[in-house]
């Protein structure tokens, strides 16, 4: 290949993992907008170390399960010297856009068990999840290992499994991961009185708003450069992703009755549920797909809080778990060619992919969360909770001075 070309394809691959990575931003400010005050401190530094425990975590262990590939030869032969890496550095690249699409998976989780987790103890499940748990299910989907993409799912089923940027692999996997723990850890103290549900407002709506104007743009590097070359990048994949998330803000703007809460995380609903089927779908497809998510996250979030009194504050499982399996069925409906798609796909295929990889995340979550429970102890004292997690872990606060003038440190 012409070293122009292949340059370029690094540079494409290498501004898809910056916008990718500044999504951890987006992450860390939509769950600093809706946690309390006393925790907002915690809910910045969780995003970050998960982020270099996950990269570290998948550079020695995780992208091996997934891809075989490891680093561990000098610099001259990863970077292209050695003709097992692609020239160019464009195998380190790589890494670090599918790095950042894997630290995605403990961000999510971040915002289900906020307030009350310990922070060492999920810096542990992080390191399980990403390293050993997330890699199975990427590894099948997007390398096909073990074989079952072609046994199972073309053999049996008709087609492939297609999940083009990560409904299934990323969100539902992180989102079904994420309800194990927040049923491992229970509600908030103070957040149910008997039968009956007790709001907690968030403390700033700027802030998640901020979060989740950071996602928004920064998806548009998660779906259009899963392409990982400009050969293959499609302006399908970027129309697509626009429409989706329209059709979820205009949902949750009309079923959460105008609550700026519900219309910022219904973008969030319409995006991830198109990340499956953007490169297949017509835009209208889209369009309805992100529609139905955004009326899914509303519906659901206040469904499982209120009736079933699952404390998950940011509604992780809802946006990212929900969404994301009707993103993954929704690729076989839309992406068919009778309703405008490109084809390639079978509703039974994507039906029982999305299924599986939803199941596999909860497994996941009960397994691993219990396992750090039981070696670590999972959950924050009930004084601990009360004072806080910024005092109680990190010892400072989001207002130091104000802190330091009220005598709380």
């Amino acid at each position: 290949m012409d070293p122009t070309l292949q340059g370029a394809d690094v540079f494409f691959l290498l501004m898809g993992a910056i916008l990718v990575f500044a999504m951890h931003g987006g992450f860390a400010f939509l769950e600093v907008g809706t946690v309390r005050h006393k925790n907002q401190v915690n809910a910045l530094v969780k995003i970050l170390v998960d982020f270099a425990i996950s990269t570290v975590c998948y550079f020695f262990i995780g992208y091996w399960i997934s891809y075989g590939v490891m680093f561990l030869a000098d610099a001259a032969a990863i970077s292209g010297g050695d003709p097992a890496f692609a020239p160019q550095g464009m195998a380190l690249v790589k890494f670090f856009f599918l790095a950042t699409f894997a630290a995605a998976v403990p961000a999510i989780i971040s915002g289900g068990i906020a307030e009350r987790a310990r922070f060492g103890a999920q810096c542990a499940a992080t390191a399980l999840i990403v390293g050993l748990a997330y890699p199975l299910i990427e590894g099948v989907v997007w390398n096909g290992n073990f074989g079952i993409q072609e046994t199972v799912f073309l053999g049996m089923l008709g087609a492939n499994f297609k999940d083009f940027a990560g409904s299934i692999v990323v969100h539902a996997f992180g989102g079904w991961v994420a309800l194990g723990a927040i049923l491992c850890l229970g509600p908030r103290l103070g957040r149910y009185d008997g039968n009956r549900s007790v709001g907690i407002p968030p403390s700033s709506l700027p802030w998640l708003a901020m979060g989740s104007w950071l996602l928004c743009v920064g998806w548009f590097g998660f779906n259009v450069m899963s392409a990982q070359s400009l050969k293959g990048i499609s302006g399908l994949v970027a129309i697509n992703s626009l429409m989706a998330m329209c059709g979820g803000i205009l949902a949750a703007l009309v079923a959460g009755r105008n609550d700026p809460g519900f219309v910022h995380n219904g973008a969030l609903a319409g995006l991830v549920a198109v990340c499956a089927g953007s490169d297949i779908m017509h835009p209208i497809g889209a369009f309805v797909t992100g529609g139905a998510a955004g009326a899914i996250f509303v519906v659901m979030f206040q469904v499982s809080s209120n009736r079933w009194k699952i404390d998950d504050v940011l509604g992780v499982w809802a946006l990212h778990g929900l969404c994301g399996l009707w993103g993954g069925i929704a690729c076989g409906i839309f992406g068919q060619t009778a309703l405008g798609g490109l084809g390639g796909v079978t509703f039974q295929s994507q039906l029982v992919g999305s299924v599986l990889g939803a199941g596999f995340g909860l497994v996941c979550g009960i397994a691993v969360y219990a396992f750090v429970n039981a070696v670590f102890g999972l959950r924050l004292s009930a004084e601990e909770e009360r004072r806080g997690a910024d005092l109680s872990i990190h010892k400072i606060g989001a207002n130091p001075e104000d802190d330091v003038r009220m005598g709380r440190v």
